[in-house]
């Protein structure tokens, strides 16, 4: 990946399958400068897909910053640290899928 936060290297790219219909996508690059609309220096997307439908997505998509989509619902994601990124992520899956701990 390269844009424009320029060089980047990737710290993370894993499937974890849930189940037979589900799974976590996890994608992070360190980058040089902040994508823009970003105040950090990493470039994700984790999905949460079930189904074949991306039901909830972190992203700093560049300009629109850090967010979550949940459903059709886009809202702003306040990014602390990566380590509390990947723990909002897998608690955020834990919750759609009634409780049932998935990760994290």
């Amino acid at each position: 990946m390269k844009d424009n936060a320029g060089r980047a290297r990737l710290l993370l790219r894993q499937r974890v399958v849930l189940d037979e219909e589900a799974f976590a996508e996890l994608v992070v690059w360190r980058v040089e400068r902040p994508v823009r609309g970003s105040a950090h220096r990493y470039k994700y997307r984790l999905a949460y897909v079930e189904r074949g439908s991306c039901r909830m997505r972190f992203d700093n998509e560049a300009g629109k910053g850090d967010h979550c989509h949940l459903g059709d619902r886009e809202v702003p994601y306040r990014f602390e640290s990566l380590d509390r990124l990947l723990e909002d992520f897998w608690h955020l899956i834990d919750e759609l899928r009634g409780g049932a701990r998935c990760g994290g």
